[in-house]
Protein backbone atom coordinates (compact mmCIF):
# COMPACT_ATOMS: atom_id res chain seq x y z
CA UNK A 1 0.00 0.00 0.00
CA UNK A 2 1.43 3.25 -1.22
CA UNK A 3 1.69 6.08 2.08
CA UNK A 4 -0.81 9.12 0.61
CA UNK A 5 1.08 12.32 0.49
CA UNK A 6 -0.52 16.00 0.43
CA UNK A 7 -1.78 16.25 -2.67
CA UNK A 8 -5.29 16.81 -3.54
CA UNK A 9 -5.41 14.33 -6.95
CA UNK A 10 -4.83 11.78 -4.90
CA UNK A 11 -7.10 9.21 -3.05
CA UNK A 12 -6.39 8.22 0.50
CA UNK A 13 -6.36 4.64 0.73
CA UNK A 14 -4.97 4.94 4.74
CA UNK A 15 -4.57 7.11 7.43
CA UNK A 16 -2.18 8.41 9.67
CA UNK A 17 -3.24 8.30 13.52
CA UNK A 18 -1.63 11.36 15.36
CA UNK A 19 -2.40 9.79 19.01
CA UNK A 20 -0.05 9.52 21.23
CA UNK A 21 2.50 11.16 18.99
CA UNK A 22 3.46 13.98 21.02
CA UNK A 23 5.14 11.41 23.60
CA UNK A 24 7.53 8.84 21.32
CA UNK A 25 9.46 8.08 24.06
CA UNK A 26 6.42 6.44 26.32
CA UNK A 27 4.94 4.44 23.90
CA UNK A 28 6.19 1.36 25.92
CA UNK A 29 4.93 2.45 29.00
CA UNK A 30 1.27 3.70 27.09
CA UNK A 31 1.10 0.32 25.84
CA UNK A 32 1.59 -1.75 29.43
CA UNK A 33 -1.34 0.54 31.06
CA UNK A 34 -4.03 0.11 28.10
CA UNK A 35 -3.01 -3.31 27.83
CA UNK A 36 -3.65 -3.92 31.51
CA UNK A 37 -7.29 -1.53 31.30
CA UNK A 38 -7.85 -4.10 28.20
CA UNK A 39 -7.14 -7.40 29.77
CA UNK A 40 -9.17 -5.98 33.00
CA UNK A 41 -12.25 -4.77 30.88
CA UNK A 42 -12.18 -8.30 29.14
CA UNK A 43 -11.84 -10.18 32.71
CA UNK A 44 -14.34 -7.70 34.21
CA UNK A 45 -17.14 -7.76 31.92
CA UNK A 46 -16.72 -11.29 31.23
CA UNK A 47 -17.13 -12.53 34.48
CA UNK A 48 -20.32 -10.07 34.88
CA UNK A 49 -21.90 -12.28 31.66
CA UNK A 50 -20.65 -15.47 33.17
CA UNK A 51 -22.23 -14.68 36.48
CA UNK A 52 -25.64 -13.58 35.34
CA UNK A 53 -25.87 -16.83 33.16
CA UNK A 54 -25.18 -19.64 36.02
CA UNK A 55 -26.30 -17.60 38.66
CA UNK A 56 -30.16 -18.32 39.54
CA UNK A 57 -29.98 -15.02 41.74
CA UNK A 58 -29.42 -12.69 38.62
CA UNK A 59 -32.07 -14.15 36.56
CA UNK A 60 -33.92 -11.01 36.06
CA UNK A 61 -34.66 -8.50 33.84
CA UNK A 62 -31.54 -6.39 35.07
CA UNK A 63 -29.32 -8.38 34.80
CA UNK A 64 -30.25 -9.35 32.07
CA UNK A 65 -29.91 -6.33 30.60
CA UNK A 66 -26.43 -6.06 32.19
CA UNK A 67 -25.04 -9.15 30.63
CA UNK A 68 -26.05 -7.17 27.40
CA UNK A 69 -24.61 -3.94 28.72
CA UNK A 70 -21.11 -5.99 29.42
CA UNK A 71 -21.29 -7.79 26.13
CA UNK A 72 -21.25 -4.27 24.61
CA UNK A 73 -18.48 -3.01 26.50
CA UNK A 74 -16.11 -5.58 25.16
CA UNK A 75 -17.02 -5.29 21.40
CA UNK A 76 -16.71 -1.53 22.20
CA UNK A 77 -13.45 -1.62 23.73
CA UNK A 78 -12.31 -4.41 21.10
CA UNK A 79 -13.25 -1.91 18.31
CA UNK A 80 -10.38 0.71 19.02
CA UNK A 81 -7.71 -0.96 21.58
CA UNK A 82 -6.33 -3.85 19.96
CA UNK A 83 -5.41 -1.36 16.61
CA UNK A 84 -4.67 1.31 19.49
CA UNK A 85 -1.89 -1.62 21.28
CA UNK A 86 -0.67 -2.35 18.11
CA UNK A 87 0.05 0.58 16.88
CA UNK A 88 2.53 1.87 19.79
CA UNK A 89 5.18 -0.49 18.39
CA UNK A 90 4.91 1.16 14.87
CA UNK A 91 6.78 4.19 13.56
CA UNK A 92 4.14 5.26 11.35
CA UNK A 93 0.63 4.39 12.73
CA UNK A 94 -1.57 4.10 10.42
CA UNK A 95 -5.13 2.31 9.46
CA UNK A 96 -6.45 1.23 6.43
CA UNK A 97 -9.62 3.09 4.39
CA UNK A 98 -11.54 -0.09 4.68
CA UNK A 99 -10.61 -0.45 8.71
CA UNK A 100 -11.47 3.16 9.55
CA UNK A 101 -14.99 2.52 7.91
CA UNK A 102 -15.26 -0.82 9.72
CA UNK A 103 -14.18 0.96 13.36
CA UNK A 104 -16.68 3.69 12.36
CA UNK A 105 -19.28 0.96 12.07
CA UNK A 106 -18.91 -0.86 15.02
CA UNK A 107 -18.01 2.09 17.20
CA UNK A 108 -21.03 3.69 16.59
CA UNK A 109 -23.25 0.20 16.72
CA UNK A 110 -21.98 0.06 20.50
CA UNK A 111 -22.07 3.58 21.03
CA UNK A 112 -25.93 3.80 20.13
CA UNK A 113 -26.84 0.56 21.73
CA UNK A 114 -25.40 1.31 24.90
CA UNK A 115 -27.33 4.69 24.71
CA UNK A 116 -30.70 2.79 24.32
CA UNK A 117 -29.97 -0.27 26.66
CA UNK A 118 -28.93 2.20 29.34
CA UNK A 119 -32.53 3.64 29.22
CA UNK A 120 -33.96 0.14 28.67
CA UNK A 121 -32.87 -0.09 32.36
CA UNK A 122 -33.78 2.98 33.55
CA UNK A 123 -37.25 1.92 32.44
CA UNK A 124 -36.61 -1.81 34.25
CA UNK A 125 -36.08 0.26 37.43
CA UNK A 126 -39.07 2.82 37.42
CA UNK A 127 -41.85 -0.17 36.95
CA UNK A 128 -39.73 -2.28 40.06
CA UNK A 129 -39.96 0.74 42.01
CA UNK A 130 -43.00 2.57 40.85
CA UNK A 131 -45.19 0.08 39.93
CA UNK A 132 -43.64 -3.42 41.58
CA UNK A 133 -47.49 -5.25 41.41
CA UNK A 134 -47.30 -5.16 37.39
CA UNK A 135 -43.47 -5.29 37.35
CA UNK A 136 -43.86 -9.08 36.22
CA UNK A 137 -46.19 -8.05 33.75
CA UNK A 138 -44.57 -4.92 32.00
CA UNK A 139 -41.10 -6.54 32.31
CA UNK A 140 -41.66 -10.28 31.20
CA UNK A 141 -38.84 -12.22 28.90
CA UNK A 142 -41.17 -11.06 25.76
CA UNK A 143 -40.77 -7.31 26.54
CA UNK A 144 -36.89 -7.92 28.00
CA UNK A 145 -36.31 -9.44 24.67
CA UNK A 146 -38.00 -6.76 22.36
CA UNK A 147 -36.33 -3.77 24.47
CA UNK A 148 -32.53 -5.19 23.62
CA UNK A 149 -33.46 -6.45 20.08
CA UNK A 150 -34.35 -3.01 19.46
CA UNK A 151 -31.50 -1.71 21.01
CA UNK A 152 -29.29 -3.04 19.07
CA UNK A 153 -31.69 -2.27 15.64
CA UNK A 154 -31.45 1.32 16.63
CA UNK A 155 -27.61 0.88 16.99
CA UNK A 156 -27.50 -1.01 13.85
CA UNK A 157 -29.71 1.03 11.33
CA UNK A 158 -27.86 4.56 13.09
CA UNK A 159 -24.33 3.05 12.04
CA UNK A 160 -25.41 1.77 8.57
CA UNK A 161 -26.87 4.97 7.76
CA UNK A 162 -23.56 7.15 9.08
CA UNK A 163 -21.07 4.65 7.30
CA UNK A 164 -22.93 4.24 3.99
CA UNK A 165 -23.02 8.39 4.16
CA UNK A 166 -19.20 7.93 5.23
CA UNK A 167 -18.23 6.43 1.83
CA UNK A 168 -19.69 9.13 0.38
CA UNK A 169 -17.08 11.43 1.08
CA UNK A 170 -14.69 12.82 -0.95
CA UNK A 171 -11.42 12.61 1.05
CA UNK A 172 -8.40 14.41 -0.84
CA UNK A 173 -6.32 15.14 1.73
CA UNK A 174 -4.66 15.09 4.46
CA UNK A 175 -4.78 11.62 5.75
CA UNK A 176 -3.77 12.73 9.24
CA UNK A 177 -6.21 12.00 11.98
CA UNK A 178 -5.51 14.07 15.14
CA UNK A 179 -6.55 10.75 17.53
CA UNK A 180 -6.28 7.48 18.35
CA UNK A 181 -9.62 5.89 16.30
CA UNK A 182 -11.70 6.72 13.54
CA UNK A 183 -14.73 8.85 14.42
CA UNK A 184 -17.62 10.12 12.19
CA UNK A 185 -16.48 14.21 12.97
CA UNK A 186 -12.99 13.13 12.54
CA UNK A 187 -13.42 12.41 8.88
CA UNK A 188 -16.23 14.92 7.87
CA UNK A 189 -12.55 17.43 8.67
CA UNK A 190 -10.88 15.61 6.23
CA UNK A 191 -13.75 15.60 3.57
CA UNK A 192 -13.02 18.25 0.66
CA UNK A 193 -16.28 17.69 -0.45
CA UNK A 194 -19.94 18.82 1.09
CA UNK A 195 -20.43 17.71 4.03
CA UNK A 196 -24.06 18.97 4.91
CA UNK A 197 -26.10 15.92 4.29
CA UNK A 198 -23.48 14.07 6.84
CA UNK A 199 -23.89 16.93 9.39
CA UNK A 200 -27.52 16.94 9.09
CA UNK A 201 -28.07 13.41 9.96
CA UNK A 202 -25.65 13.49 12.68
CA UNK A 203 -27.71 15.83 14.32
CA UNK A 204 -30.58 14.03 13.94
CA UNK A 205 -28.69 11.31 15.01
CA UNK A 206 -27.51 12.78 18.28
CA UNK A 207 -31.33 14.02 19.20
CA UNK A 208 -32.94 10.22 18.59
CA UNK A 209 -30.17 7.88 19.61
CA UNK A 210 -28.12 10.46 22.17
CA UNK A 211 -30.33 12.91 23.55
CA UNK A 212 -33.55 11.00 23.68
CA UNK A 213 -32.69 8.02 25.72
CA UNK A 214 -30.88 10.62 28.36
CA UNK A 215 -33.91 12.70 28.30
CA UNK A 216 -35.87 9.16 28.88
CA UNK A 217 -33.20 7.95 31.83
CA UNK A 218 -33.50 11.26 33.47
CA UNK A 219 -37.32 11.30 33.45
CA UNK A 220 -37.38 7.99 34.77
CA UNK A 221 -34.82 8.72 37.46
CA UNK A 222 -36.81 11.63 38.80
CA UNK A 223 -40.10 9.31 38.90
CA UNK A 224 -38.07 7.03 40.81
CA UNK A 225 -36.52 9.51 43.24
CA UNK A 226 -39.83 10.93 43.60
CA UNK A 227 -41.14 7.95 44.62
CA UNK A 228 -38.19 6.67 46.95
CA UNK A 229 -38.54 9.64 49.33
CA UNK A 230 -42.32 8.86 50.13
CA UNK A 231 -40.91 5.57 51.40
CA UNK A 232 -42.15 6.54 55.48
CA UNK A 233 -38.70 4.65 56.56
CA UNK A 234 -35.60 5.20 56.15
CA UNK A 235 -34.25 1.52 55.93
CA UNK A 236 -37.12 0.99 52.84
CA UNK A 237 -35.87 4.08 51.01
CA UNK A 238 -31.95 2.73 51.57
CA UNK A 239 -33.17 -0.59 49.98
CA UNK A 240 -34.88 1.05 46.87
CA UNK A 241 -32.10 3.58 46.28
CA UNK A 242 -29.49 0.54 46.20
CA UNK A 243 -31.52 -1.24 43.58
CA UNK A 244 -30.75 1.46 41.01
CA UNK A 245 -27.75 2.83 42.53
CA UNK A 246 -25.20 0.99 39.97
CA UNK A 247 -27.29 1.81 36.91
CA UNK A 248 -27.49 5.30 37.83
CA UNK A 249 -23.69 5.84 38.76
CA UNK A 250 -23.23 3.84 34.93
CA UNK A 251 -25.42 6.33 33.50
CA UNK A 252 -24.02 9.44 34.80
CA UNK A 253 -20.42 8.12 33.83
CA UNK A 254 -21.30 7.52 30.52
CA UNK A 255 -23.27 10.28 29.79
CA UNK A 256 -20.72 12.93 31.39
CA UNK A 257 -17.57 11.19 29.71
CA UNK A 258 -19.53 11.53 26.53
CA UNK A 259 -20.95 14.78 26.78
CA UNK A 260 -17.32 15.82 27.46
CA UNK A 261 -15.63 13.95 24.65
CA UNK A 262 -18.32 15.29 21.89
CA UNK A 263 -19.33 18.28 22.97
CA UNK A 264 -16.48 20.26 24.07
CA UNK A 265 -15.65 23.66 21.57
CA UNK A 266 -12.93 23.17 19.04
CA UNK A 267 -11.47 26.95 20.52
CA UNK A 268 -8.28 26.29 22.61
CA UNK A 269 -8.45 22.18 22.60
CA UNK A 270 -4.85 20.42 22.44
CA UNK A 271 -4.01 16.92 21.44
CA UNK A 272 -3.30 15.06 24.37
CA UNK A 273 -6.25 17.17 25.88
CA UNK A 274 -8.62 15.13 22.74
CA UNK A 275 -6.90 11.71 23.69
CA UNK A 276 -7.17 11.93 27.19
CA UNK A 277 -11.24 12.61 27.12
CA UNK A 278 -11.70 9.92 24.33
CA UNK A 279 -9.26 7.35 26.41
CA UNK A 280 -12.02 8.07 29.38
CA UNK A 281 -15.41 7.74 27.20
CA UNK A 282 -13.87 4.72 25.25
CA UNK A 283 -11.47 2.69 27.53
CA UNK A 284 -11.72 3.86 31.18
CA UNK A 285 -15.42 3.49 31.10
CA UNK A 286 -16.09 0.37 30.03
CA UNK A 287 -13.58 -1.00 32.58
CA UNK A 288 -15.80 0.90 35.11
CA UNK A 289 -19.11 -0.50 34.36
CA UNK A 290 -18.25 -3.79 35.63
CA UNK A 291 -16.69 -2.47 38.61
CA UNK A 292 -19.09 0.07 39.57
CA UNK A 293 -21.82 -3.09 39.38
CA UNK A 294 -19.97 -5.41 41.32
CA UNK A 295 -18.34 -3.07 44.37
CA UNK A 296 -22.27 -1.60 44.72
CA UNK A 297 -24.28 -4.54 44.37
CA UNK A 298 -24.98 -7.58 46.63
CA UNK A 299 -26.32 -9.84 44.10
CA UNK A 300 -23.29 -9.98 42.27
CA UNK A 301 -20.92 -10.00 44.35
CA UNK A 302 -22.85 -13.22 45.69
CA UNK A 303 -22.40 -14.22 42.03
CA UNK A 304 -19.02 -13.91 41.60
CA UNK A 305 -17.90 -15.07 44.81
CA UNK A 306 -19.89 -18.47 43.75
CA UNK A 307 -18.50 -18.06 40.58
CA UNK A 308 -15.04 -18.26 41.81
CA UNK A 309 -15.59 -21.35 43.97
CA UNK A 310 -17.70 -23.32 41.30
CA UNK A 311 -20.97 -23.01 43.39
CA UNK A 312 -23.29 -22.03 40.78
CA UNK A 313 -24.99 -23.70 38.15
CA UNK A 314 -27.62 -22.30 34.86
CA UNK A 315 -30.93 -22.07 35.13
CA UNK A 316 -34.02 -20.57 33.72
CA UNK A 317 -34.88 -16.87 33.54
CA UNK A 318 -37.33 -15.33 36.11
CA UNK A 319 -38.80 -12.15 35.97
Amino acid sequence: MIPFEMNNQTEVTEFIFLGFSNHPNLQGLFFLIFLVIYLTTLLGNTLIITATRVSPALHTPMYYFLSNLSFLDVCYTSTTVPVMLVNFFREKKTISYEGCLSQVFFLVTCAGTECVILAAMAYDRYVAICRPLQYPVLMSVKVCVCLVTGSWLCGLVNSVTHTVLATTLTLCGPNHISHFLCDIPLLLKLSCSDTSLNESVLHVASATIGLSPCLFTAASYTLIISAILRIPSSQGRSKAFSTCASHLTVVVVFYGTANFNYDRPDVGSNLDLDILVSVLFCVVTPMLNPIIYSLRNKEVKGALRKLAGGGVFPGNMRV
